[in-house]
């Protein structure tokens, strides 16, 4: 056992296969148990923002041999609505055993795409926190559609963590970890230790989850978008008992697949932005020095000189990725023109940037 390192703030993604049951029920006991670890934590003066999937199993569960067939997105919305009411009673009425006022915040794709509602949304739950309530966050998903919606709460966990400079974010799963063959294979083992960079695609099996959006592939993504900005991410199992408080308290071993973080030099706008690739509303694809020019120097802006193809359309000061001369993803950027006059100034040299330094977030390749 080691001294436990002190975290001011974290953030802790619970998925819908630690909160369900094999028959797609609420797992109330292990609800429970969960809310026992983070009033642990909180009462150790750690601010706790948890991100609860689960409200679409709540609903299910009480709604389903009612429901006739009716499209996946109406079913979707209709879950979430009953089971949002479900899940929130659940966590009030536990917190509230401890003296603890819990808070939900739900929240959209399209209300976190520009700076002001971002920084709305942060400024609500600074104000939770500061009074000492349990910011419970969640996807709308009664008005959220296919297209506008995260790809998991796993996303939304990256975005809040970086949203809230929060210190660690605790993905809890219903396996350890990442392993470096099949969990299945009894040789398999937990990769313990992601250093900054690391690529470990070579060993993650894109199957999905049964019950979440999600899956490995998309926790092995964001948790190396967040580590990348500075923050310290672990992938645990939920269903262990005494998680959490092992992994934050009490400083014991446990297994887990730790990603370290990168020094955390990024501004605010820089990791809005790092977050938000979500929300791009084109892309610009580089020439090969300008590619390189982004990669090896955080100082360097995207001139129209380096821009080959100016794809989409958008405004000034939306979102838009920033391509490789191959198609491959670079970042993303805040377009200082909109895409009209990002066409007309193609390739000319001697103009303004497209994409200042200062707005411009570029991924750390991978190493193996």
């Amino acid at each position: 056992m080691t001294a436990p390192k002190k975290y001011r703030r974290i953030v802790i993604k619970i998925g819908s296969n630690v909160l369900t049951r094999e028959d797609g029920h609420p797992d109330t006991t292990r609800i429970s148990a969960l809310v026992d670890q983070i009033a642990r934590l909180y009462r150790a003066g750690i601010e706790v923002i948890l991100v609860s999937s689960g409200a679409v199993a709540s609903g299910r569960s009480l709604l389903g041999a009612r429901v006739g067939r009716i499209d996946t997105v109406s079913a979707r919305q209709l879950f979430s609505a009953v089971g949002q009411v479900k899940l929130l009673n659940r966590y009030y009425d536990l917190f509230n055993d401890y003296g603890i006022a819990c808070g939900q915040v739900l929240t959209t794709k399209e209300s976190l795409s520009t700076r002001r509602q971002y920084l709305n949304q942060r400024n609500c739950m600074e104000a939770m926190l500061a009074a000492g309530v349990v910011p419970i966050v969640n996807e709308n998903d009664t008005i959220s559609v296919s297209e506008l919606m995260f790809t998991d709460n796993d996303e939304l966990s990256g975005l809040v963590a970086a949203m809230m400079d929060a210190e660690a974010l605790v993905i809890l799963s219903n396996i350890d970890g990442i392993y470096d063959g099949s969990p299945a294979d009894p040789a398999s083992q937990v990769i313990r230790r992601v250093e900054p960079g690391r690529d470990l695609s070579p060993y993650i099996d894109p199957t999905r989850s049964s019950r979440g959006r999600g899956g490995m592939v998309s926790k092995r993504r964001i948790s190396a978008r967040a580590a990348g900005e500075g923050i310290e991410v672990v992938i645990a199992n939920g269903r262990r008992d005494g998680i959490l408080t092992d992994l934050l308290l009490e400083g014991r071993d446990a297994v887990c697949t730790r990603f370290e973080p990168a020094p955390r030099a990024a501004s605010g706008v820089k990791r809005w932005i790092a977050s938000s690739e979500g929300f791009a509303k084109g892309a610009l694809h580089l020439d090969a020095g300008a590619a390189e020019a982004v990669t090896r120097s955080k100082a360097a802006s995207i001139l129209p000189v380096g821009v080959t193809q100016v794809e989409g359309d958008f405004e000034r000061d939306d979102l838009v990725r920033i391509l490789a001369p191959d198609g491959s993803p670079l970042g993303v950027g805040k377009a200082a023109c909109d895409s009209a006059a990002a066409r007309r100034d193609l390739g000319k040299k001697g103009l303004k940037p497209l994409v200042h330094c200062d707005y411009l977030y570029i991924e750390q390749p991978a190493t193996e």
